[in-house]
């Protein structure tokens, strides 16, 4: 009998194939969690607790209630100074102040903050002098704090380029031995810009200890945020540049905190950089020369004002038995007495010399900022004869 070659081929023993070893996912591990890390209900009742993200002590979250409490109202004293003519311009970050004060409480006092031009609160809640803090704003052409001692860069109000010098500065101080860290304020919009990339590609290659905190309060401007990314989060642009990434409730203050001090931990223990992502609002239109109801609806601003992390943090405060209303009073009288102080000293107008305009623009002036100097110093000696 012949034996056919299919045949021959199914009387033969099949050798079993080996499994194909599972090799673990590189990115998995940057990647943000699915929902936004939250710790407290909107309501301030306390979530389930995580082993990733631990509940800071509540001394820290006393303080951090303390410290919003009073931002806050250095915010209102802030935007009634433009309606009077003391500032040429304010923008607002009511709403967001568990990341404002929660950004600087992750990070020790010789550790650097690189803020935006919204980080008015955060600057004060860092201990900065509130006057030094808007003297910027009132249209001076330097910051009123000096950076170096403060260990605050001055507040940028180009879109992102902070993120460049944080990331230069961080890697230097890793360069000269010290575990320095570098925390970022960030907008939704300036992830938009390439400054952004560049920043987070370089401390990601260097390994710069480096925090990008991006606050998402869904604006740049009157952009909303659909028309900037299609990124399901804006927390995943830093999986493409292999830096670790998580989003959090932005308006839930222990969240915030939890989640600032593991990625500030990153990176200060030479792991490289870390981006976390909070999702907030901002309650105020974008500057006090901005109409928001020309892109938002109230129905919108008011959906968000069920959010309160000020409110969310005292009713979990008071739970614990750490806050009551004689407290509460009392911290609510010295945010008024702070405010008061800040109208005192801000109500004298600042006495200026047009002719430092043209001082700082070039190491040897050229002859056309000369003539220009010259032009504006016989106006100002024409003034005074007419006087």
């Amino acid at each position: 009998m012949t034996t056919t070659p299919q045949a021959a081929r199914r009387a033969t023993p099949r050798k079993r194939r080996s499994a194909t070893p599972t090799v673990p996912d590189p990115a998995a591990a940057l990647l943000p969690q699915a929902d936004p890390v939250r710790l407290l209900n909107p309501d301030g009742t306390l979530l389930p607790s995580r082993a990733d993200y631990p509940e800071p002590p509540v001394t820290a979250l006393r303080e951090m209630y303390r410290r919003m409490v009073v931002g806050r109202r250095f915010d209102a004293q802030a935007t009634a100074l433009t309606k009077q003519g003391r500032l040429a311009v304010y923008p607002s970050s009511r709403g967001q102040e568990a990341c404002q004060v929660g950004g600087v409480l992750a990070v020790r006092d010789d550790d650097w903050v690189f803020p935006t031009y919204r980080e008015s609160m955060a600057l004060t809640a860092r201990g900065i002098d509130p006057v030094e803090v808007l003297t910027l704003l009132r249209g001076d052409w330097h910051c009123g704090y000096d950076p170096a001692v403060r260990r605050t860069a001055p507040q940028c109000t180009p879109l992102a380029t902070q993120c460049v010098h944080a990331a230069g500065l961080a890697y230097g101080e890793t360069y000269q031995g010290r575990d320095t860290v570098a925390l970022v304020y960030i907008g939704d919009g300036a992830t938009s810009e390439g400054d952004f990339h560049e920043g987070v590609n370089f401390a990601a290659v260097f390994k710069a200890p480096v925090v990008f905190f991006v606050q998402n309060n869904r604006y740049a401007i009157s952009v909303p945020l659909s028309r900037q990314t299609a990124a399901p989060t804006l927390a995943y642009k830093g999986v493409g540049y292999g830096v670790p990434s998580e989003q959090v409730d932005g308006n839930d203050p222990v969240a915030v905190l939890a989640v600032l001090e593991k990625a500030v931990a990153h990176a200060r223990a030479g792991r490289g950089p870390f981006l976390v992502e909070a999702h907030t609002y901002r309650m105020e239109p974008h500057t006090n020369a901005d109409d928001a109801t020309r892109y938002r609806d109230a129905d919108e601003v008011e959906a968000w004002r069920d959010r309160d992390p000020v409110a969310r943090l005292e009713a979990y405060l008071r739970s614990r038995e750490v806050l009551d209303d004689a407290a509460v009073a009392a911290i609510a009288q010295e945010a008024e007495e702070y405010a008061a102080r800040l109208r005192e000293r801000m109500n004298t107008q600042p006495s200026v010399d047009p002719l430092t305009l043209f001082d700082h623009v070039y190491a040897q002036p050229t002859p056309q900022l000369a003539a220009q100097r010259d032009q504006v110093r016989a106006e100002l000696a024409a003034q005074e004869e007419d006087a």
